[in-house]
């Protein structure tokens, strides 16, 4: 299988994400697009992050009805923060029947020199970009294994979403319903 991974906090999942995920799966030549809860991103504090089986389950919750999305723990037992290549290698390790590519929002090409061992995520796995509004200008766009990929996008982030529930205001239509539920009911980000 093609296979592409969508990496990221999911601090919460919300629908953002999902079209993302939706749109790579059914107008690319990825078969499946994984999700790939990270523990810890090593750009970004962990002051607000719900603990990862959390955040999975929440992923898992949202994703059950497609079966062309998955949801994968491989980094839980890595070592924190856990860089993208080490995952891409453990899982070409783990599964050497799938080709693996990234998935990544414009925005993330700026700082992608900054990876570890980015040449060598263009040069074996590739990337799928999906466009971001005021996203600066990169020349890893004309890389022959970047593809760059139309997508419909909301902006909404996890964070607009968190302060929503601390500040009592609605977050409907903003995640699915299963995870706005599981999110009331543990009382998340409170």
């Amino acid at each position: 299988m093609n296979v592409g991974l969508f990496f990221g906090s999911f601090n919460p999942i919300h629908v953002g994400h999902l079209i993302i995920a939706d749109t790579m799966a059914t107008s690319t030549d990825l078969d499946q697009v994984w999700f790939v809860v990270s523990p810890q991103n090593p750009f970004k504090k962990t002051k607000s992050l719900l603990h990862e089986f959390d955040r999975m389950d929440m992923v898992e919750r949202a994703i059950a009805d497609n079966s062309r999305l998955k949801a994968t723990d491989i980094e839980f037992s890595m070592p924190k923060p856990s860089y993208t290549i080490d995952t891409l290698v453990r899982l070409s390790e783990k599964y050497p029947q799938h080709i693996f590519r990234l998935i990544m929002g414009e925005d993330n090409l700026e700082q992608f020199a900054n990876w570890k061992n980015h040449e060598a995520i263009l040069e074996y796995y590739g990337l799928y970009v999906y466009q971001r509004p005021r996203a600066a200008e990169s020349a890893f766009k004309t890389h022959p294994n970047v593809r760059l990929v139309e997508a419909p996008l909301l902006d909404i982030s996890a964070t607009f979403i968190r302060e929503s529930i601390r500040a009592n205001r609605s977050i409907r239509y903003m995640v699915p319903d299963v995870v706005g539920e599981m999110i009331e009911r543990k009382k998340f980000y409170l």
